[in-house]
């Protein structure tokens, strides 16, 4: 049982649900119903539950394939502490007017950093001393 991968995933399931349910109302509000009808203001909230649904399911199953592999519970928290707080830094960075802010990149770096924390935990397990 993978129960601190699992405890990560709750949180990372109500920010999915959140940035899901932000595109939705906007798109209630604006009656686009496909894509972002050239509305700049719900093609950002599109691809901030893109970039979420594009990044944290592979996290989470490197976090729960290192978990398996008995990594040490605090490898485990560091991989899912950085993830929490990158998916919750990035959207507030993500405007399609700058491309480049502290949030977005701190987000996108710790979402990376997550991964490659419980990447290496994998290998080390499986081939480390």
């Amino acid at each position: 049982m993978m129960h601190l991968t699992g405890l990560y995933s709750v949180p990372l399931a109500l920010m999915m649900m959140g940035l899901s349910a932000h595109v939705s109302v906007l798109r209630g509000k604006t009656a686009i119903s496909i894509l972002d009808g050239g509305n700049m203001a719900l093609a950002e909230r599109i691809r901030r539950h893109g970039n979420f649904a594009e990044n944290v399911p592979t996290a989470l199953l490197l976090m729960a394939f290192a978990e398996a592999s008995t990594t040490a519970h605090l490898w485990t928290h560091a991989a899912g502490l950085a993830l929490l707080a990158g998916r919750i830094l990035h959207p507030l960075g993500l405007f399609h007017d700058r491309p480049v802010t502290a949030a977005r990149i701190a987000g996108g770096s710790l979402t990376w950093l997550s991964m490659l924390i419980s990447m290496v935990n994998i290998v080390l397990a499986q081939w480390g001393t």
